[in-house]
Parts: structure tokens; sequence; C-alpha cells
């Protein structure tokens, strides 16, 4: 199976687009420092996607993957700053995206820990 059809992969690679998209939004408003955190964030989230799939164990998968989770939440927080900032753009779908990524990611670090342990 190729990794395009892993649904993390998928979820995230696309939410990273988004969020390349949304950080230009950012920038044309002048929201710099905003949008370069975001920019960071999300799209890390993507990258660390891409190295657990090539995780020299499954320990390191794992770290991996808890390392996208904690970009994910940061990457929240700036989402959560722009809805609730007056001044700031929003994207209810960014934040659609992130939930489900978010469920996705917490999903297979939890069965990756069970099969880990057993």
């Amino acid at each position: 199976m190729s990794k395009r059809g892993i649904a993390v992969v998928d979820k995230s690679i696309d939410f990273a687009l988004m969020i390349i998209e949304f950080c230009e939004l950012l920038e044309e408003k002048r929201k710099f420092v905003i949008a370069n955190q975001l920019l960071k964030s999300g799209t890390s989230i993507r990258a660390n996607v891409h190295e657990a799939q090539n995780a020299e164990s499954m320990a390191d998968f794992i770290h991996k993957m808890k390392i996208a989770l904690k970009e994910l939440e940061e990457s929240k927080y700036w989402l959560e700053l722009c809805e609730k900032a007056k001044s700031y753009p929003y994207n209810e779908h960014l934040k659609t995206s992130i939930d489900e990524l978010g469920l996705l990611l917490y999903k297979i670090v939890s069965t990756s820990k069970r099969k880990f342990k057993n």
C-alpha cells in the first residue's frame, strides 16, 4: 500500500496545504507573527507524520507521532486566537480538519502504545 493510501498521511498533507493558504491570507492582512507561528506548527504535523512512516522502531514511531500531536495542539492554539480576535480572519474548515486529524493521531498513538506493550 502506498503511503498516500494511509488516512493520517492524506489528512496531514491536506491540512498542511490548507495551513499554507490560510497563512498567506494572514500575511496579506499583515498578521505576520501568528502567520509565522501557525505555518511552522501546522506544517510540522505533516513533517513528523512523514518521519514516523520511516521510524526505526515502534518506540521511534510513537515518539514521532507524539511530536505531531504536540504540533497539532500548538496549531489549535494559534487557530483559536484567530477565531477569537476580531481583527483576524478565521476558517471554520481548518478547525474541523484539525479536529479530525487530532482524533486520528490520538487513536494511532494509543493503539500503537497498546501493541508496543504486548
